[in-house]
């Protein structure tokens, strides 16, 4: 597939996808435009469902709602509040790192671009293009293993890398769109495209995605 091929079905595919999956947005819970929320619970969302995240941040950031207040915290009193999102006592550090950099080298604010946030502790580019994204609502491609496994089995794609894999669809993907679209992806890994089976015949892509297509051949 070319790359003036790949364009028209990456503004196609997200044309589909705004059809099928309306007012799509991040499952993590956090206070609308709060920048400091959303990081800390995507922080918090490594190797943990959102939905356990979900369950820990009310306490969490009615304790410690800003980036002063996480500066300051001790870091017994946020492993606390984490523990059972597993991996505590590195997020704990992690939280209470950014709070420190936030307030040090950014006025307690969290910055809007991709390479300043990946400078503060444990936050990767899927976490910074997501608050760069939702937040800031600038092009963004955030590379979950839902995303990457879509991006490869239509044919976007061919690598799992996601630093690659987010390049690559940045120059695919309407930038107005892109965004909307790594939501979107989500809710595809889990409902049709998932890990263990791609369920074509239900799929909005089967026009042309390559795994339909070998599907077919079968």
């Amino acid at each position: 597939m070319n790359k003036v091929k790949k364009k028209a079905l990456g503004r196609l595919a997200a044309e589909l996808f705004e059809k099928e999956y309306q007012g799509a947005v991040c499952s993590l819970d956090y206070r609308e435009g709060d920048a400091f929320q959303l990081l800390i619970a995507t922080r918090l969302s490594a190797q943990c469902t959102d939905a356990r995240v979900n369950i820990v941040t009310p306490e969490l950031f009615k304790r410690f709602p800003d980036a002063e207040s996480m500066a300051k915290a001790e870091i017994g009193e946020i492993e606390d509040l984490i523990k059972t999102c597993g991996l505590y006592k590195t997020k704990a550090a992690d939280l209470k790192g950014i709070g420190v950099m936030l307030c040090e080298q950014f006025g307690g604010k969290v910055p809007d671009t991709v390479e300043e946030l990946i400078k503060l502790p444990g936050v990767g580019r899927k976490t910074a293009n997501l608050v760069v994204g939702d937040i800031y609502l600038k092009p963004a491609v955030v590379t979950d293993t839902h995303f990457i496994r879509l991006c490869n089995r239509i044919g976007f794609v061919k690598t799992t890398d996601p630093l690659k894999v987010e390049k690559e669809m940045r120059e695919i993907l309407p930038p107005e769109k892109s965004n909307g679209f790594c939501h979107r992806a989500v809710l595809h890994g889990r409902a049709v495209c998932t890990a263990r089976k791609a369920y074509c015949e239900n799929c909005c892509f089967n026009g042309f995605c390559e795994k339909h297509l070998d599907y077919k051949k079968k």
